[in-house]
Formats: C-alpha cells, sequence, structure tokens
C-alpha cells in the first residue's frame, strides 16, 4: 500500500485523519510538518527516509497524505484531488471554523479511509491523468527534505521512532551477546578441567615408571 497516513487540517488542528493499520506511528511527524506548511495557498513535497509527505493548502485547509516514495507524486496528488473535492461537498457543521481537533473523524474519516483504500488498490485513470496534468502546469511544486525545514530538537522528536527500534535491536544484541559469553565460559571451563585431567594422567604415567602403577615401589625402595 503506497498512502500511509492521510489527513485534513484547519491551519494546524486537524479534523480528520486515517492511518494504514500495521504501520508505524507517524502523527509526530505529521504535526511537525504540518507546523511549517505556511498559511498562503500552495502545493509542495516533503522528502524524509523513504517517504514523501505530499501536501495541498488552499483556503486555510491543509490536505496531506504521506506515501511510499515508490508511489511517486502523480498518484498522491490525484488523490489529495479527490480527498479536496469529497471534503467539500461533504455536509458540513455549522460551525466548522470551530471544530475541535478531530471534530470530523466520526463522519468524514469513513470517507477517508474508503478513498485511500480505493487509491491503493485501483486508482481511476482519469484522476491519475488529471493530477499529471496538474503537475506539469504548476510551477509552484516543488520538492523539499523534511531535514531543511527542521530545527535540531524537531529533528530529535522524529527521530524518537528510529531511536526505539534500534533501542530494541540493541537489547536482542546484548541477549545474545550474554549468551555466547556463557557458552565460552563454560566452553572454557570444560578445555581446563580437561588439561588439568590429560596433565594428571602424564604426572602418573611418569611416575608409574619409576614407583609402579600403585606408586608404592618407591617407598619400599627408600626403606632397603
Amino acid at each position: 500500500m503506497s498512502l500511509i497516513h492521510a489527513l485534513v487540517a484547519k491551519g494546524q488542528t486537524i479534523l480528520v485523519e486515517h492511518q494504514q493499520v500495521g504501520k508505524r506511528d507517524f502523527s509526530q511527524a505529521t504535526q511537525t510538518i504540518l507546523s511549517k506548511i505556511p498559511p498562503n495557498d500552495s502545493k509542495l513535497t516533503y522528502v524524509w527516509e523513504q517517504y514523501l509527505f505530499h501536501y495541498v493548502s488552499e483556503g486555510g485547509y491543509v490536505y496531506l497524505v504521506m506515501a511510499d516514495d515508490s508511489a511517486g507524486r502523480r498518484m498522491p496528488f490525484a488523490f489529495l484531488s479527490e480527498l479536496q473535492r469529497k471534503f467539500r461537498s461533504a455536509p458540513s457543521p455549522s460551525t466548522q471554523d470551530d471544530l475541535p481537533a478531530y471534530g470530523l473523524q466520526g463522519t468524514f474519516g469513513p470517507v477517508m479511509s474508503s478513498l485511500m483504500h480505493t487509491y491503493n488498490t485501483a486508482p481511476p485513470m482519469d484522476e491519475l491523468a488529471r493530477a499529471q496534468s496538474e503537475l506539469s502546469h504548476v510551477k509552484d511544486i516543488m520538492v523539499q527534505n523534511v531535514e531543511q525545514i527542521l530545527n535540531r530538537g524537531e529533528r530529535i522528536e522524529l527521530l524518537v521512532d528510529k531511536t526505539d527500534a534500534m533501542v530494541g535491536q540493541s537489547t536482542a544484541f546484548r541477549r545474545g551477546a550474554r549468551s555466547v559469553r556463557r557458552q565460552m565460559w563454560w566452553r572454557n571451563k570444560r578445555v581446563i578441567g580437561l588439561s588439568v585431567m590429560v596433565a594428571l594422567l602424564l604426572l602418573w604415567m611418569l611416575a608409574a615408571q619409576f614407583c609402579g602403577a600403585l606408586l608404592n615401589q618407591c617407598g619400599r625402595s627408600q626403606s632397603y
């Protein structure tokens, strides 16, 4: 599935969002990027790792979708265009300007989920063609790296998920290292024990040549 996370926001207030099941939690990343979107109407693509954040900002509303880089730009922008049309045509509360965060999650959330499923499985070809035409004519669509718009503190926040994954890997590595050390310790003990036994056996064989197998002849010879 190429489209991973989508939302509609009024300014920086998320009104509705949807994320594919089983994916990492990208809410912190999307919220950070949302805070960097200028208030003027624009279209832009932000790059972060292997993901692309595409958005359309118009009339104070932001329509944003996060996708794998393999999806390119035509399909995500076609999705955003259709999302924008459906959102505008949906019945709106009379107080939509004062809606709280996620105030449209219950009413518009299923629409967004269904639309994302459609574009992840069989995107309409006419919408893709329309998006390609728009992308080829609009000159203000740019691609920026997320690292260029974030300060150091925000970079740290976006790296939290990656750090958690690395911590899990390091924990597993430590467990494996302890197991290897334990195995090596027992192997060294067995080698030392075997060496002691061999040394004692050699010492006994050397003594047996002069004192007999029971080591009792040396005492008799001294008594004589």
